[in-house]
């Protein structure tokens, strides 16, 4: 790796992704800022829910203020009550007096007397104890007590609470709705707090649309502002949004020089590469000194991360794709402003688990590997979610992730693994699905969340789901495996120790644009032989270890159309090169083709059934949907979904113990 002096020559900056190590990119960033919290401000309390503390808090009062009754009932002299029982009570004579809240005493308590109290109310000079009103009678202004007291009973003395010039809350503390009480029950209706960097926040690119905006072709909604902006607050950051510039140079340096002298910090996105388009890092190279400090890191996820310091200033360029920018924010962003605001660095929890499958990895590169966890008999499996930088939804539903080191190819499997946990969550899972993806069991796993229970999903493949079941890694695996030599669905993979629970059947067939004229009027064995021998008519194939893809061999033969060797993951994928152009033809379920408005020609039904560990079976979640599976409401919701139920419902529960 080739190692760039941090600083600059009278403002000429060539460090453009020259990679340094992830430890070098964290020494330079420390090197050019403070890491303090920054000055404290003060602000309403109504405002302060979340803040930081910026001092010390002593009670310059007294809570409660003066020594107050506990219940209802008579402020009395402990001694003028010895030795009363109810057959020998002792008399008090009344007070003229009725203590409620809010108002002060004006007659003491004498020997032989008493005064009516409210709870609450302030216990008047004499008295030592309360008397219950369910321990006393009363007879005109006398009053008879059926017990005796301890001195102190059924009464708060001041300042048990809080004590003037105690210590209530320390420095560095967070504001919550406990605190805010403490706050006002002091009488304070403001309180010093340590001020929120402000964090200027803006994306980039001719490509994206805010969202709420409709998307034209080549164009995404900018998600990225989303969720770092969301990211700022979580950690006690205030956001100054920019939204969205265009890659126009002179514009982009217009908008950031207009933002720095407002912010503690500039967050950008994308246009951190070396590509046509990529003008950020070139603007940021005219805002200030010492300029940019590091332009490609080397880690995976986001190696062209780049990172200047501008005056004093953070200016940081986050990769465009989604996985990328938050993984390196958390990396780089999060601990500097924690510390601004005052917060302690994040506590790191972890979870020492295996991990599965082989994992290759790229050598040079510290790798961020997002992982989704499962309980098995030998402990915790980490199973790689797999689905790239560029997805949004990957770190939302991932339980944590491993680092793999710079100098490690591959891991095999079985390794283990130590998983850094993502959320505060702590809640196992009560029903964990691994295996293929279906819109089916998506409607399951949604009724069942919408019941309280918490469902898992992760989609590696029918293959993938039967390996989970084998270990006893997932509650049930969603698996449509076709056995080649018998055309039988599924039954011929299950392993001794599993059960296979009959669900639905599934139209397969070949998808192609309405529009299309090559393809209009063809079945599916002529449209093969017509996409075979047309080298421009694009194939979108499916992964190996599908079901799809032991279809689509054998439906090919030896022949490998334009497009074979581009494999999709899901059939949603592969609709969705069909409809966007990338593809001409490929193969996908008829609920996929519908949803796409894309023409469909049938090729054969295929069962997508449930394979679930015996030593699972009789989980609380396992057995919930069975019965879900098994419902008439639900039977209805897949079957408008154009899915086939051939098993009778009663028959479901046969099957789960068979």
């Amino acid at each position: 790796m080739t190692e760039v002096p941090p600083s600059k020559q009278a403002g000429h900056q060539t460090q453009h992704l020259q990679t340094i190590s992830l430890e070098e990119a964290h020494r330079r960033l420390r090197e050019h800022l403070t890491m303090q919290a920054l000055p404290a401000e003060s602000v309403p309390l109504v405002d302060a829910l979340g803040r930081v503390l910026a001092e010390d808090l002593v009670a310059d009062i007294d809570v409660p203020g003066f020594d107050r009754a506990n219940v209802d009932g008579f402020a009395v002299r402990a001694a003028d009550l010895a030795g009363a029982d109810a057959g020998q009570p002792a008399t008090l004579s009344l007070n003229d007096e009725l203590l409620t809240p809010g108002r002060a005493p004006q007659h003491p308590v004498t020997a032989g007397t008493a005064t009516i109290i409210a709870t609450g109310g302030m216990l008047p000079r004499g008295a030592d104890a309360v008397l219950m009103v369910e321990d006393s009678e009363r007879e005109g202004d006398m009053v008879k007590a059926y017990r005796t007291l301890a001195p102190g009973r059924f009464l708060t003395f001041a300042g048990s609470d809080i004590a003037r010039g105690e210590t209530i809350l320390f420095r560095g503390q967070t504001l919550g709705s406990r605190e805010i009480g403490i706050l006002a029950a002091l009488g304070h209706d403001r309180v010093t707090v340590v001020r929120n960097p402000r964090v200027a926040v803006l994306s980039t690119g001719d490509e994206l649309v805010a969202p709420g905006q409709r998307a034209g072709p080549g164009q995404v909604h900018d998600s990225n502002s989303a969720i770092v902006s969301a990211a700022i607050r979580e950690l006690g950051g205030a956001v100054i949004p920019l939204g969205i510039c265009p890659d126009d140079e002179t514009a982009l340096e217009h908008q950031l020089r207009s933002a720095l002298p407002d912010c503690d910090m500039v967050l950008l996105s994308g246009g951190t590469s070396k590509g046509a388009g990529d003008l950020s890092h070139q603007v940021i190279e005219r805002l200030g000194a010492p300029g940019i400090i590091a332009h490609g890191v080397a880690l995976k996820p986001g190696k062209p991360i780049c990172i200047a310091v501008c005056d004093g200033k953070p200016v940081v360029i986050l990769p465009g794709f989604p996985t990328s920018a938050i993984f390196t924010f958390h990396e780089f962003i999060a601990p500097v402003i924690r510390r601004w605001a005052g917060l302690p660095p994040e506590r790191v929890r972890t979870a020492e688990a295996r991990l599965p499958l082989q994992t290759p990895s790229e050598l040079g590169r510290t790798e961020f590997l997002l992982v989704g966890l499962s309980e098995g008999p030998d402990g915790l499996a980490a199973y790689p979610m797999g689905k790239g930088s560029g997805a949004v939804t990957a770190f939302s539903k991932a339980d944590g992730f491993i680092t793999i080191d710079a100098l490690t190819q591959s891991l095999p499997a079985d390794s283990p693994v130590n998983v850094r946990l993502i959320g505060e969550t702590t809640r196992a899972a009560d029903l964990i699905a691994v295996g293929s993806h279906c819109v089916g069991l998506d409607t399951l796993l949604a009724q069942l969340s919408a019941e309280g229970l918490q469902v898992k999903a992760m989609h590696v493949g029918s293959t993938g789901g039967l390996v989970a079941t084998r270990r006893g890694e997932c509650d049930l695996a969603g698996v449509h495996l076709m056995d080649a030599g018998t055309g039988a669905y599924n039954r011929p993979f299950i392993s001794p120790g599993t059960v296979l629970i009959p669900g639905y059947r599934r139209m397969q067939g070949l998808v192609y644009r309405k529009d299309d004229p090559r393809f209009q009027g063809l079945d599916a064995d002529s449209l093969v032989r017509r996409a075979c021998a047309d080298r421009d008519c694009l194939m979108i194939n499916r992964n190996p270890g599908s079901g799809t893809r032991v279809l689509i061999n054998q439906l090919l033969g030896d022949n490998q159309p334009a497009g074979f060797g581009m494999q999709a993951r899901s059939h949603n994928a592969v609709a969705a090169a069909v409809a966007n152009g990338r593809a001409d033809w490929g193969m996908a379920i008829d609920v996929v083709a519908w949803k796409y408005d894309l023409a469909f020609l049938p090729v054969q039904e295929e069962c997508y059934d449930f394979v679930v560990p015996e030593s699972r079976l009789q989980r609380p979640g396992v057995q919930r949907f069975l019965r879900l599976l098994g419902d008439p409401t639900t039977r209805e919701a897949l079957a408008a979904l154009g899915l086939r139920l051939d098993v009778a419902a009663t028959d479901l529960a046969a099957a789960a113990t068979s």
